[in-house]
């Protein structure tokens, strides 16, 4: 099960390398993020995803990170059981995700975070899995930028029937100190395991993950 309930989880996102997402799920990843987006420095094309992508699942869980998708890509992804899970980053309408919700598929919302009043959206949404990223408009996530983590603890407070994820600006450095602050239900990195985008620094993954680990 992902999340883990005896544990904060660990998820690793835009990997775009069949030998790295090996390399990752040894190190004790316990999900990783594929993104479907076109516009993402870490895009991975569905039929390139095809070729390495469903060996893994049996691993790990694998979640399509995804961007105001087209109906044909949705279909696409998931006809082809690329993924176990659908992480929505964009601007997704609770009605649009709801549609979602009896797919099959585990489903999280990812919500930019600014303020507290920024928090009211978390309530309108049905999925359980909630990620909360840093604000940056038209970004969408990925950009290594750090948000108040009291806010994430309010939203803990606010909705306890949510498993709240904490992104953004997470780093083998201060991922220990996240956690121990907020307790999220998981904990998701992309750019700050990153050697260049897309390509991780595999030492980096390591030491984020047992830092994680660690608390």
């Amino acid at each position: 099960m992902f999340p883990n309930p005896d544990r904060p989880s660990v998820k690793i996102c835009g990997i775009t390398q069949a030998h790295q997402a090996r390399e990752i799920i040894a190190a004790g990843a316990d999900a990783i993020g594929i993104n479907f987006w076109s516009k993402s420095k870490r895009y991975l094309p569905p039929q390139e995803a095809a070729k390495w992508v469903p060996a893994l699942k049996p691993d790990t869980t694998v979640i399509a990170v995804l961007v105001n998708p087209e109906a044909d890509l949705l279909r696409q992804i998931t006809e082809a059981g690329l993924v176990h899970a659908l992480q929505f980053h964009g601007d997704e309408s609770p009605e649009e995700i709801a549609e979602w919700m009896d797919s099959g598929f585990q489903i999280i919302k990812a919500l930019q975070v600014r303020d507290a009043a920024s928090l009211d959206q978390i309530g309108t949404f049905p999925c359980t899995d909630i990620l909360l990223d840093a604000y940056n408009p038209g970004l969408y996530g990925g950009e290594g930028v750090t948000f108040p983590w009291d806010l994430a603890l309010q939203a803990k407070e606010r909705f306890p029937l949510k498993r709240i994820w904490l992104s953004g600006g997470l780093t083998p450095d201060n991922v220990n100190t996240a956690i121990q602050q907020v307790q999220p239900a998981a904990v998701d990195v992309a750019s700050g395991v990153e050697g260049s985008p897309g390509i991780k620094d595999l030492e980096k993954v390591r030491r984020f993950i047992s830092e994680a680990r660690r608390t």
